[in-house]
């Protein structure tokens, strides 16, 4: 899967406290995992018995679902369905339809901003599997490639679970998704196996369930764009969070900024004042497709998008000088956990 370049927005702030007695109840664990790091605390007696086993469970659950929804991997199932030409129903994994038909879903909630078949207008921009480029397509390439976008030529049924498209050349991406809906299932994993709290990470996209051992929330800082880090800090219980960013996966030509957000409606890189989005949601696919949403929107309609739908979120938005201004929506602000450090 070709997943997008994620800025480091999110510090993680759970692992430098608890100390003495406590810290025996709180064990972490790391590792690689599509193309970013992830990054696991949990709380319960039976899992950190054996972090190990459990991580080796981590492991291997990722890999499976690497193999079925990489674009990097040729093999991978939705690397097939992409090669495959017919309009015919492909069949897949119940994982992978689950994914797209939730992809199809933000992609009609957000009137296309958030659109899982942009693989070919990513990877003509020099931002997918086939590698980077120093210089922008020309128009014609460009209007080439939009006409093999659309989520409307994508369908998808869960029995049996299938994927159809409607023109040969339509393509899927799901890594705007996939990290998010990855934690999300994670978290249910680790509940499975005894962990009555936990908190994980995939790229930035966070997941946590229940408290730390001494009782408190889960406490995220959240960076700027600049590097700075933000007066933002942010508790959360049982929630989860995603950022997306156009700061590190870009290149400059001509004087002019590309970034590897694309718009699904011109084919073309964004080009407003919107550096980084940060989604407050109930489960961490919803926010992380609307992270990716909101930023191809821009500041001023993604911020109208999220009243109309009562979505907490924070705009980082970059000034002409390079300064940042936060900007978060009433649902944002209305939440008790999310506060502003003196």
């Amino acid at each position: 899967m070709s997943y997008r370049i994620r800025l480091p927005l999110v510090l993680l702030l759970p692992f430098l406290s608890n100390l003495g007695s406590l810290a025996q109840e709180n064990k972490t664990f790391t590792g690689p995992t599509m193309g970013t790091r992830y990054a696991i605390s949990v709380v319960g007696h039976g899992a950190v018995q054996d972090t190990g086993a459990l991580k080796r469970l981590v492991d291997s659950w990722l890999e499976n679902f690497n193999r079925l929804m990489s674009t990097y991997d040729p093999d991978s199932e939705l690397s097939r369905f992409n090669r495959h030409r017919e309009n015919d129903w492909f069949a897949v994994s119940q994982e992978t339809a689950e994914v797209v038909q939730y992809a199809l879903q933000i992609a009609r909630d957000t009137e296309g901003a958030f659109d899982p078949t942009v693989a070919p207008l990513v990877s003509l921009w020099g931002f997918g599997p086939e590698g980077r480029r120093i210089e922008p397509p020309t128009d014609e390439q460009n209007e080439v490639a939009r006409r093999r976008v659309g989520f409307q030529h994508l369908s998808v049924r869960t029995q049996p679970p299938a994927l159809r498209k409607a023109i040969p050349d339509l393509a899927v991406d799901l890594s705007a998704l996939a990290p998010g809906f990855a934690a999300d299932e994670l978290s249910e994993l680790l509940q499975a196996q005894g962990c009555r709290a936990s908190l994980v990470d995939i790229g930035g996209e966070i997941v946590a369930r229940g408290r730390k051992p001494n009782g408190s929330p889960w406490r995220i800082g959240v960076e700027a764009p600049s590097g700075n880090l933000s007066k933002r800090m942010i508790e959360l219980q049982d929630t989860a969070v995603a950022t997306s960013g156009d700061t590190r996966n870009a290149f400059v030509h001509g004087g002019v900024r590309y970034s590897h957000v694309i718009d699904p409606h011109t084919g073309k890189p964004v080009r407003h004042d919107l550096a980084s989005v940060t989604v407050l949601a109930d489960t961490c696919k919803r926010a992380d497709a609307l992270a990716t949403a909101l930023l191809v929107m821009g500041d001023k309609t993604g911020y109208a998008w999220c009243e109309r739908h009562n979505v907490a979120a924070l705009f980082m938005i970059r000034a002409m000088d390079g300064t940042i201004t936060e900007h978060g929506t009433p649902a944002f602000e209305r939440r008790s956990d999310a506060k502003i450090e003196p």
